[in-house]
């Protein structure tokens, strides 16, 4: 591998790395960009579908920033959140998430694509909630992936169990998650709630608080209701 490659490399994997909550102002900082990164693909060509999925979703995952380096190794991270819909239709306070893959193979490029995956029914959410969860890996679950220009095809997709949606930035022409594992973050669940608290716990008893995800609760409940 050439040297600047290398180098370049490892500088985008030590920002994925550090992308994560570490501390309270690390955690609120993710719900922050979790909220900016709903308003932007909500405005973007393809926000009509989006809105029109997520008004039909039990919880959605949000990333706003996940970083993909392609040279011999490739590799993504990042943080992301998970807020559920409860039975009158609100949302629930967010549960912290990492998201992280590897592959092998020669690509070039980088790139960094903020995510919303929607999870469209209960046995898509406890299978996320219950365990590690690889995207693509269940062949009970159906997935649907769509990039920036996802279209009219959305309502088709209303049938898979989780649909994906990427805004993308970088030399990449899309991404695909298939093989990306979904981790539960206990250590900032509690560092962001101040007491520890489970995934369930949060998105689904919804005894977890932090006036802090009130703009994020809001933007959902605006595009999402």
């Amino acid at each position: 591998m050439p040297r600047f490659a290398m180098l370049a490399l490892l500088t985008i994997l030590s920002l994925a790395a550090c992308a994560g909550p570490g501390d309270q102002n690390g955690a609120q900082r993710l719900v922050d960009q979790s909220t900016l990164t709903v308003e932007s693909i909500m405005s973007s060509s393809s926000g009509p579908n989006v809105a029109n999925t997520l008004k039909s979703a039990h919880a959605v995952i949000i990333c706003p920033e996940v970083f993909k380096a392609g040279f011999i190794l490739g590799g993504s991270g990042g943080g992301c959140v998970l807020v559920a819909r409860a039975a009158q239709g609100s949302w629930s306070d967010p549960a912290f998430y990492t998201i992280g893959s590897g592959s092998l193979g020669l690509q070039a490029g980088i790139e960094n694509s903020s995510v919303m995956i929607m999870i469209m029914n209960d046995k898509a959410l406890n299978a996320v909630i219950n365990s590690q969860f690889k995207i693509g890996a269940d062949a009970s679950i159906a997935v649907a992936n769509f990039g920036a220009g996802v279209g009219g095809g959305t309502t088709a997709a209303l049938n898979a169990d989780i649909v994906t949606f990427a805004e993308n930035r970088g030399l990449f022409a899309g991404v695909s998650l298939d093989g990306a594992l979904l981790s539960a973050d206990p250590a900032s669940n509690q560092v962001y709630y101040g007491r520890p608290a489970d995934t369930r716990d949060i998105v689904v008893s919804m005894q977890a608080n932090n006036p802090g995800a009130n703009p994020l609760r809001a933007v959902l409940a605006r595009y999402g209701s």
